[in-house]
C-alpha cells in the first residue's frame, strides 16, 4: 500500500481505463470492505482517535465509526434525544449500499417539441481519478465519507489523511491496505511535501476538508489543470438565542453542539452566540448549570471532554483568551491544563468587536456571547460577516424564523438545533463563499463525484425538411411555429396558412 507520491495519479488512471471501477459489482465490493473495517476493527479505530484527540469512546463510536438509527431507538431513553439521526462511516456506508443501484440508474427526463420525436436521459458516469485530502478533527469519518462517495460513483481514489492525527492516518493506511482493492484505492501518508507533490498531478476532482488558507492553495493548484474542487472549509458559525424558548432544552443542545462535538473542534459547532442584553445573564446561568451536569465542577478533569489536538492549537486558543480585550470578559471557565491539552468550556460575554476571538475562527471550547438590543438586530450583525458553514436560531417566533432563513446566507441552517442537519442524508452539506464550495452526504456525495452526461436519442422518422437548406419563408414560419410550442401554429404552418 505504501507508495511513492509521484506518478500515483497516472498509475490509477491506467487502472480506471480498464473500466473495472465502473461496474456495480466492484463498487459494492469496496463499500462492503469499508463496512468490514468498521465492524471488525472498531476497537482499533476508537483507540487511534483517543490517541490523537483523547476523544471519548462515546463520541468516537457515535460520530466516526457510526451507529444505526434503530439501535438508538432500542435504547429508549430521553437523554439521547439529540442523537437519533446518526452519522459515522458504518451508517454512511450502509446507506450507500442500500441506494447505490437506484443512484446508478439513468434518470429519464422530458423532451420538448424542438426535438420531437425523441427521448432523453441523464447518465451518471464517474469522473475518473480523484484525490481526497482529509483533516484531523474527525480523521476517520472525514477521510472515509468522501471516499465512500467517490467509490459509489465508480472512481479510482487516492486518500491523503491528515498528518496531524498520526495514529488514525497510520491505521487508515493499514486497514485500507488489507481490505480494499489497492490497485484502485490508495492511501498516501505525509505532510506538506507529499501533499504538494500530489497537487502537482492532474486529477479529475479534488475534495479537501480543512481551513481557508490551505483551501486557497489547493484551488490555485487545481486551476493549472482545470480540475474541479470541493472545498469543505468552516468559518464563524453563529447561534442566535431568542428569549421565548425552552431554556433547558436550548442550553443542553447548545452545550452538546459546542462542547460535545470534539470540544468545539468542529467546523459546524457554534462559534459565537447572539442574544439580547437583558437575556444574556439568564442564558449564561443556564449554560453554566448544564455544563456542570455534563462535565462536573472541574471540566478539565472530565473524560467526556476531548483534548485540543496539539500544543500549537492549544497555544492559539490560549492567545485568544489572553487577549487583553477579552481576559476581563470571561464569565465562566478559562481553566487550562497544558500537559493534557485541556481547556475548560469557557464563555466570554460582550468581547469587543475588534478582539481576536470575534474575528478568527475559534475551533475550540470558547464561546463568546454578543449582545444586541433587539433579537432582530442579530441578523444584521451576521450579514456583516463572511458567510458561515452553518447558522443556528433558537426561537418560537415564526416571523423571526422566516426572516432568518430568508436573510442569512450560510452553508446550512438549523432551527432549534445545532449541527444535526449534517446528519440527514437527504440534505446537502457544504459551504458558500468563504466557508467553501460544493457539497456532499447521501446522494449528494455520489453526485459530487459524478459527471451528469446528457443523452438524447431519436429515431430516423419525423425528420423535418424545414431544418435543412435551402431556407425558405415557409420553412422559417414552420420553425417558429415549432419553437412556439403551439399545436395550432404548427398545423397552420404545415398546411401553408
Amino acid at each position: 500500500m505504501a507508495l511513492g507520491v509521484e506518478g500515483v495519479a497516472g498509475e490509477l488512471r491506467s487502472i480506471f481505463a480498464t473500466g473495472k471501477t465502473k461496474t456495480f459489482e466492484w463498487r459494492v465490493s469496496q463499500l462492503k470492505a469499508i463496512l468490514k473495517i468498521t465492524t471488525h476493527h472498531e476497537k482499533e479505530i476508537v483507540e487511534a482517535l483517543h490517541s490523537d484527540l483523547r476523544k471519548p469512546e462515546f463520541e468516537a463510536f457515535l460520530y466516526e465509526v457510526g451507529l444505526d438509527f434503530f439501535c438508538f431507538l432500542e435504547l429508549g431513553t430521553s437523554c439521547f434525544e439529540n442523537l437519533l439521526l446518526v452519522s459515522g462511516v458504518s451508517s454512511v456506508c450502509k446507506y450507500a449500499l442500500k441506494e447505490l443501484h437506484k443512484w446508478m440508474m439513468p434518470e429519464k427526463v422530458k423532451t420538448s417539441m424542438a426535438t420531437y420525436p425523441s427521448s432523453a436521459e441523464i447518465v451518471s458516469e464517474p469522473l475518473g481519478v480523484v484525490l481526497v485530502i482529509s483533516t484531523w478533527n474527525y480523521p476517520f469519518l472525514l477521510s472515509l465519507e468522501p471516499v465512500i462517495g467517490a467509490i459509489a460513483a465508480g472512481n479510482a481514489v487516492v486518500l491523503k489523511p491528515s498528518e496531524i492525527a498520526p495514529a488514525t492516518s497510520s491505521l487508515l493506511l493499514k486497514l485500507l491496505g488489507e481490505y480494499m482493492d489497492t490497485s484502485a484505492v490508495k492511501v498516501v501518508e505525509g505532510a506538506v511535501p507529499e501533499t504538494t507533490a500530489l497537487l502537482e498531478q492532474k486529477w479529475d476532482k479534488i475534495f479537501y476538508t480543512g481551513n481557508c488558507k490551505v483551501g486557497r492553495i489547493i484551488l490555485a493548484a487545481a486551476a493549472k489543470h482545470l480540475t474541479p474542487v470541493v472545498l469543505e472549509l468552516g468559518g464563524k458559525c453563529p447561534v442566535v438565542v431568542d428569549s421565548n424558548i425552552n431554556l433547558k432544552v436550548t442550553a443542553r443542545r447548545l452545550v452538546a453542539g459546542k462542547w460535545g462535538y470534539n470540544s468545539g473542534q468542529t467546523c459546524v459547532s457554534a462559534d459565537y452566540a447572539i442574544t439580547t442584553k437583558e437575556y444574556a445573564s439568564t442564558l449564561v446561568d443556564a449554560l453554566s448549570s448544564e455544563l456542570e451536569k455534563f462535565y462536573g465542577k472541574d471540566p478539565v478533569q472530565s473524560n467526556d471532554l476531548s483534548s485540543i489536538i496539539n500544543s500549537h492549537h492549544f497555544d492559539r486558543l490560549t492567545k485568544l483568551l489572553d487577549d487583553e480585550k477579552v481576559s476581563g470578559k470571561i464569565v465562566l471557565g478559562g481553566q487550562r491544563d497544558k500537559a493534557n491539552l485541556k481547556i475548560a468550556p469557557t464563555i466570554i460575554l460582550d468581547a469587543p468587536e475588534d478582539s481576536l476571538i470575534l474575528n478568527e475562527e475559534i475551533f475550540g471550547p470558547l464561546l463568546p456571547i454578543v449582545t444586541v438590543n433587539k433579537i432582530e438586530d442579530s441578523i444584521t450583525l451576521i450579514k456583516a460577516k463572511e458567510k458561515a458553514l452553518a447558522a443556528y436560531l433558537f426561537t418560537n417566533d415564526k416571523k423571526l424564523k422566516k426572516e432568518f432563513i430568508r436573510s442569512v446566507s450560510a452553508g446550512g441552517i438549523a432551527i432549534n438545533e445545532i449541527a444535526l442537519h449534517l446528519l440527514e442524508p437527504t440534505l446537502p452539506f457544504g459551504g458558500v463563499g468563504e466557508s467553501g464550495m460544493g457539497s456532499y452526504h447521501g446522494k449528494f456525495s455520489f453526485d459530487t463525484f459524478s459527471h451528469k452526461k446528457s443523452v438524447l436519442e431519436r429515431g430516423f422518422s419525423g425528420d423535418a425538411a424545414a431544418r435543412y437548406p435551402p431556407y425558405t419563408p415557409g420553412k422559417i414560419k414552420f420553425l417558429k411555429a415549432m419553437l412556439s410550442g403551439s399545436i395550432l401554429r404548427i398545423l397552420r404552418a404545415l398546411i401553408g396558412w
